[in-house]
């Protein structure tokens, strides 16, 4: 499936779109379990209106569809990120060293990043299993 014909997942609660912290962690874990929403980011120097005294600010969205038309049709925003929950997720410490955490964090990610699976309930053990095929990172990033 090309990028442009891929369906992105609709928030999962719609009622809570707009409500979630404005800052959260940036990208990583691998595995992911909801969008929250979907984010334009407005940047004042880059064209984008002046209505946060020159802060950067967002606008949040329920569908990517959504987002990016805002995106194509607004002066100054960066391409839309999808705010996601991650009940647990995979740090990497250094390259190839792998550790699960099982802690709830919220995260922006890019909005490709959800070609990857789902989390399911074995996705992480499986991946960190020593018979682990050698490109587990691949499957893992739906490649």
């Amino acid at each position: 499936m090309a990028p442009q014909d891929f369906i992105y997942p609709d928030a999962e609660i719609p009622e809570n779109v707009g409500k979630y912290p404005a800052s959260s962690q940036a990208g990583g874990g691998y595995v992911w379990d909801e969008v929250l929403e979907y984010r334009v980011r407005c940047f004042p120097r880059n064209g984008a209106a002046d209505i946060a005294d020159g802060c950067d600010y967002y606008y949040a969205f329920v569908t990517f569809l959504e987002a990016k038309a805002f995106a194509e049709a607004t002066t100054g925003p960066n391409n839309p990120l999808a705010l996601v929950l991650q009940q647990e997720h995979i740090e990497e410490l250094r390259e190839g060293d792998y550790r699960h955490i099982r802690e709830k964090r919220i995260t922006e990610w890019p909005v490709a990043f959800l070609r990857r699976p789902k989390r399911t309930p074995n996705t992480i053990p499986d991946f960190l299993t020593v018979d682990a095929p050698v490109n587990r990172l691949a499957i893992l990033r739906g490649e």
